[in-house]
């Protein structure tokens, strides 16, 4: 009996892991939207609303005339205009660890960029691409135009 409880004990923690592994916390959320804005996240399209988790790998598209506001968990604030089209690469905010990283790749488009508690702790692991240009950011505020 007590062979069959360790199976079964076995089997529920190997179940019930599964869906924990699979789900990885998310880095920021949507604030608000106007227009058609969609998040393309593990080979899927959805639209993009308030409320609406990011993850890294994660990439965010904005028709033309259309906005996004998007808030880090550290409080980065990235304001998304119309035609943008951003990949989320790399974010790590574990402050009691010391690990921190912030990474963006910005294809086209235009955005407004506020650095919260990771550009102002550890500015050199914050980064900004685009096709043209690599921007290091040393805890400020400034606007990215790639296309």
């Amino acid at each position: 009996m007590s062979k069959l409880k360790g199976w079964l004990l076995a089997a529920w923690l190997l179940c019930s892991a599964a869906p924990l592994a699979a789900s990885e916390p998310h880095v920021a959320l949507v604030k608000g939207v106007a227009g058609g804005v969609s998040i393309l996240q593990s080979g899927a399209t959805r639209a993009a609303e308030a409320g609406t988790q990011l993850r890294v790998s994660d990439r965010i598209v904005t028709a033309p005339g259309a906005t996004a506001s998007i808030v880090f968990r550290d409080g980065t604030m990235l304001t998304l205009g119309g035609g943008a089209d951003v990949h989320v690469r790399d974010y790590v905010f574990e402050p009691r660890a010391g690990r921190y990283a912030f990474s963006l790749y910005m294809q086209q488009g235009a955005a407004i960029y506020e650095s919260g508690k990771i550009g102002r702790l550890a500015p050199e692991t914050v980064k900004v691409e685009t096709p043209r240009a690599t921007v290091g950011v040393r805890g400020t505020r400034f606007l990215i135009e790639a296309g």
